[in-house]
């Protein structure tokens, strides 16, 4: 999960810090005041709070990314080194090139400034900022996910909810269903058959689709019969190219994650063109899912945005596989492709 934290707060922080600074040699250090307001005071000071700084960001926005919002402690741990000999050369650029340029004094003696006790005393002053940045990516890392966990909580409520609300009695509609067909097993296989379709689908929605996973061999009976009532409405002028490639079992998805994709192709869609034809690819490959659709767009229309729809399908997404699933979608001229690769759980 990408933190997305603004700016200025690392301003903030900094100037603070650069304060404290100066207070803490006041209060504690008993430095006579008129040494700490000093011009070359203030550039050494500036200097190293500003190597601090860079050492501070780059911490946050490379390393903690890379390896603490992935998990890989071990991998972090061996990248602080690295930041402290950044640390290490940043400062000395700033005191004692810049600094220097602009004084003429070093902060550092002529026999201190060689590079290997240069290195080892810095990598003292450089691990409070490593510190520093930690605790604090993992403070927004903290806040970033209850946040993230209360509108998901907040969304499954306004679903439940809605959900209450279009339920209208769902064991008296299942067995008017199941009334329907058997009245017409005898008369009608056809129309048999699909109403029997059409109660598997409704029980799907009804049962299945409040919770977090449901199994991948459900969630594709619910497309077939997606698929299988749609054709029913074009009458035989459906031109779809639907497939399903390897082999599944027991494997588990996010709910409803592949039905959005599926709607979409029939909502906007031109799918009674012999010359424009959609397709739908579910390809299961190892412990991976891949969905691909393509259509042309009725009337040119263009809906790569997808709505609301799809930016609670990506949350969803996040929140369930966090790095781990790729979601494309590509919109050229008057055709629309989507992509989504999603780790399946035994």
């Amino acid at each position: 999960m990408k933190l997305k934290i603004p700016f200025y707060y690392h301003i903030l922080l900094f100037t603070g810090l650069f304060i404290t600074f100066y207070l803490w040699d006041i209060g504690v250090s008993n430095r006579k005041l008129d040494s700490v307001f000093s011009s070359m005071y203030f550039f050494f000071n500036t200097g190293f709070v500003l190597s601090i700084f860079i050492v501070y960001l780059l911490n946050f926005y490379l390393f903690c990314d890379w390896f603490l919002n992935r998990k890989r402690v071990v991998l972090y741990f061996l990248s602080i080194p690295v930041s402290l000999l950044i640390f290490a050369g940043v400062r000395y650029f700033l005191q004692e090139v810049v600094v220097f340029e602009i004084t003429g004094i070093h902060n550092y003696g002529e026999e201190t400034r060689k590079i290997g006790y240069y290195i080892q005393d810095n990598f003292f002053f450089g691990l409070p900022a490593i510190i520093l940045s930690a605790l604090s990516y993992l403070f927004w890392q903290f806040q970033e996910t209850y946040k993230h966990n209360q509108q998901l909580l907040l969304e499954n409520k306004k679903a439940e909810l809605q959900m209450l609300k279009s339920q209208v009695s769902p064991h008296f509609l299942f067995n008017t269903l199941n009334s329907f067909y058997s009245q017409l097993i005898l008369k009608d296989d056809e129309i048999a058959s699909d109403i029997l379709v059409l109660s598997d689908l409704l029980r799907y929605v009804i049962t299945e689709t409040d919770k977090e996973e449901v199994l991948l061999s459900k969630e594709i009976q619910f497309i077939q019969n997606y698929i299988h009532l749609q054709k029913k409405r074009f009458e035989d002028q459906l031109y779809l190219d639907f497939e399903i490639l390897g082999d599944f079992s027991t494997e588990k998805i996010l709910s409803s994650a592949l039905i959005h994709f599926i709607e979409n192709v029939f909502k906007h869609a031109k799918l009674n063109d012999p010359d424009k034809k959609a397709n739908i690819s579910i390809k299961i490959k190892g412990n991976f899912l891949e969905l691909s659709t393509f259509n042309y767009n009725v009337g040119g229309e263009n809906y790569s945005s997808t709505g609301i729809g799809f930016e609670n399908l990506t949350k969803r997404l996040e929140y369930a596989y966090k790095d781990q699933f790729i979601l494309e979608k590509t919109a050229e001229n008057d055709t629309f492709k989507t992509y989504l690769k999603i780790p399946l759980k035994k």
